[in-house]
């Protein structure tokens, strides 16, 4: 009867969707493996990370693995800028040190 009184009453039964379930372990992964090896790895964890967490805060994703995709985004994170850094210390090695050996000629032979 109370089904009834609810349809009489406009009022409908509030149907929630399910929640998907949370990539926190996948995106650990790749984060991980970011820092390790692969930098792509760390740019899609970082990516996966921040719509995930997105997800989360708005109720689409079950929270229960906030913990792992925000681990998982950091470490994509600190992948990433490692990376960045490493290649600009390695250009700004071959400019002041690679770019010195342009001054001598080699085809002059010795003296």
């Amino acid at each position: 009867m109370v089904e009834g009184q609810q349809a009489q009453a406009g009022v409908q039964p509030a149907e929630q969707q399910p929640l998907r379930p949370h990539r926190g372990t996948l995106i650990l992964v790749l984060g991980i493996l970011g820092l390790v090896c692969c930098f792509i790895c760390g740019i899609i964890a970082w990516v996966m990370g921040n719509n995930d967490l997105r997800d989360i805060d708005a109720g689409r994703i079950d929270p229960s693995g906030r913990g792992l995709t925000q681990a998982g985004k950091i470490c994509g994170m600190i992948g990433v800028i490692l990376w960045i850094v490493g290649l600009a210390i390695q250009v700004l090695l071959m400019l002041f040190f690679g770019g010195g050996m342009l001054m001598f000629d080699s085809s002059a032979g010795p003296m």
